[in-house]
């Protein structure tokens, strides 16, 4: 197996395979974000209560999403899946479904357009996990993560302007036909360009075949649960998610109650401050944990831990700020600092896991982050909103903001508490 993957993993071919499967995130990314930024005019069109669109945006996509991210990555895991085929049928199903949210005539056919998508998207990322980490060796696995993750901000910033733009223009349907469709000739590409060094050498994979199964999912999860690393590992992604989906959300509407900007100023600048702060803070992680994790590797989570405990602070002095310029520049720093954690998060657990279970880790790191983060956060936070507003006003939106950046020092600690665990656990795996 080792020699079939080093035949089909030479360097040009894993630079292809980051770009294309860069690209594919990205696509998810924007399929995913485009709704919010068009939630205003569907609610209009079709008549939508707000809860119906939080419902739609967030806890019905991120629970079909996440369930369905655990039985896929068990495909992803079996040797004889082909990853990047697994990965573009993901695709051209989730860009199918965003294209058919334009023809929904009413608030159940919407939703279960959404589901479809949420269904698609749960494919992509766990095997791609697994593929990055099969390709690139354990020194550069933090730093080639960390590149697939740029998916997540420049998806949301293309998301959010694309999204405005095109529904100031065409309107809100064409919108999503017109950001769906272009996934499905992407997946063409990725079936047909992409190769799985797994499937090399079919006569190397079926010799292998005997011990190279799967492992069952219960003892997959066991095994990946007794990592008391990957626990803590666990708890500081999924908080983190929670925070940041949370924060995204009530910023956005931060900016238009306090600051009375419209939606296509908040779209156009938080959009271009959060996508390029997001693409900083991610690579810089990435390249942070290589850098410093090569010399002990217990540092891959020494940005993330020290960089989000700064960054409570520094938004505290944002959401004070008297001007909106002065408030989206003062949010700079915070939003690179709580970006560098996407990359060494998943690079050290890819480490502490099993070869077999590599998949399974992704997607229950997905699964947590999703169904806490998306499913849970704005949730939380606007909840929290509507109870601080009869004592605040419109500026409970700033308060409960105030609470999420202190709160930012939950998943700096759970971060610093697992670096703690892995250098141990990682030289007993022998990663």
């Amino acid at each position: 197996m080792a020699t079939a993957a080093a035949s089909g993993t030479g360097a040009q071919s894993v630079r292809v395979t980051l770009w294309i499967l860069l690209t594919v995130y990205v696509f998810n990314f924007i399929d995913r974000q485009i709704v919010n930024i068009l939630a205003e005019p569907i609610a209009r069109d079709l008549e939508l209560s707000d809860t119906q669109i939080g419902l739609m945006t967030g806890l019905a996509f991120a629970l079909f999403y996440t369930v369905l991210g655990i039985p896929i990555a068990r495909i992803a895991d079996r040797p004889a899946t082909s990853r990047p085929k697994l990965i573009a049928v993901s695709l051209a199903l989730w860009s199918g479904m965003t294209a058919i949210c334009g023809l929904a005539q009413n608030f159940w056919q919407l939703l279960l357009a959404r589901i479809g998508v949420g269904v698609g998207e749960a494919g992509c990322t766990p095997p791609a996990h697994s593929l990055i980490s099969d390709m690139v060796p354990p020194e550069k696995r933090a730093s080639a993560l960390a590149f697939y993750s740029l998916g997540i901000p420049v998806g949301t910033l293309l998301g959010m302007i694309i999204g405005g733009t095109l529904a100031d223009w065409v309107g809100w349907r064409e919108a999503f036909v017109v950001v769906g469709l272009p996934g499905v000739g992407l997946a063409l590409l990725v079936w047909f360009v992409l190769r799985d060094p797994r499937r090399i050498d079919a006569a190397a994979v079926l010799r292998a075949q005997a011990p190279a199964q799967a492992l069952p999912l219960g003892q997959a999860v066991r095994e990946v649960m007794q990592s008391r690393a990957f626990v803590l590992l666990l708890l500081a992604g999924s908080s983190a998610a929670f925070l940041s989906y949370g924060k995204t959300t009530w910023t956005t509407i931060f900016f238009q109650r306090t600051h009375d900007l419209t939606p296509g100023q908040v779209g156009l600048w938080f959009g271009l401050l959060g996508g390029v702060a997001g693409m900083i803070g991610t690579w810089a992680g990435g390249y942070l944990a290589d850098r410093f994790g090569a010399t002990r590797r217990r540092h891959v989570l020494s940005a993330p831990a020290i960089g989000m405990a700064l960054a409570a602070p520094l938004a505290i002095a944002a959401y004070q700020a008297p001007s909106w310029p002065l408030a989206l520049a003062l949010l700079f720093v915070p939003t690179v600092c709580n970006a560098l954690y996407y990359g060494p998060t998943y690079s050290a657990a890819q480490g502490l896991v099993p070869l077999k279970a590599r998949a399974i880790a992704a997607a229950m790191l997905l699964f947590f982050q999703n169904l806490i983060g998306l499913g849970l956060g704005p949730l939380f936070f606007g909840m929290l909103s509507d109870w601080l507003q009869p004592a605040y006003g419109a500026d409970s939106v700033r308060y409960v903001l105030y609470g999420a950046a202190v709160l930012g020092l939950v998943p700096a600690f759970f971060f610093w508490r697992c670096s703690l665990h892995l250098d141990a656990e990682l030289d007993r795996k022998g990663a």
